[in-house]
């Protein structure tokens, strides 16, 4: 690997960054974005059951803020409901909506940086690979080539042209799908979210 990364030459070190940033994001989300960290199996429904009659005591709604990214949204409804009774429905409404942003936010965190490196890894390879021309070219010399430098060049050129395609499809792969992910889980939020306004109706006026 070393050698790979000698005979790449400096143009590498900032793929090689990216690609250690890229695969520290693709963790991140990949745990961040698991279906029980953002919407638990049951967790509406048992909500919907519990706060059927009365509203949960603060100490339920708080440990359902901490229990994913769905019970902070319902929790924050609960919440407003509770430290006003009769609110009205507009504004109850506006609390849930500032909660899903909120939401959102979380979930698309890092979802810049990784499509960044998906855009710019192919750049930073073409990058390397006009520094291996341009050690071709001086391998050109009046005197004849310079088989040395002439090698050298052509490593620059491919080594880094390969190594920003291979950090950069799989980069591109993860970020669509993570896009698709996020978009499916905005639209179970906001359902989620009208179903339990729905049913706090009752404590609006």
């Amino acid at each position: 690997m070393f050698s790979i990364i000698q005979a790449a030459g400096w143009p590498i070190w900032p793929l090689l960054l990216c690609s250690v940033v890229a695969l520290a994001l693709i963790i991140e989300r990949i745990s961040s974005l698991r279906a029980k960290r953002v919407l638990p199996p049951r967790l509406l429904e048992d909500v919907l059951n519990v706060s059927a009659q009365q509203l949960p005591t603060p100490d339920m709604v708080d440990r359902l803020a901490e229990n994913s990214l769905l019970g902070e949204v319902l929790a924050s409804g609960l919440r407003a409901v509770a430290a006003e009774p009769q609110m009205p429905e507009g504004k109850l409404r506006q609390v849930f909506e500032f909660a899903g942003r909120r939401a959102v936010h979380q979930l698309e965190r890092y979802m810049n940086t990784l499509g960044t490196i998906a855009t710019a890894a192919p750049l930073l390879g073409l990058m390397g690979t006009v520094v291996g021309m341009i050690e071709i070219f001086g391998s050109q010399t009046p005197g004849g080539n310079n088989p040395a430098q002439l090698a050298h060049g052509i490593s620059i050129a491919l080594y880094n042209t390969a190594f920003g395609l291979m950090i950069a499809i799989p980069s591109l792969m993860f970020y669509r799908y993570f896009r698709g992910k996020i978009e499916e889980y905005v639209l179970e939020l906001e359902a989620a979210a009208d179903r339990l306004l729905g049913q706090l109706r009752r404590y609006t006026v």
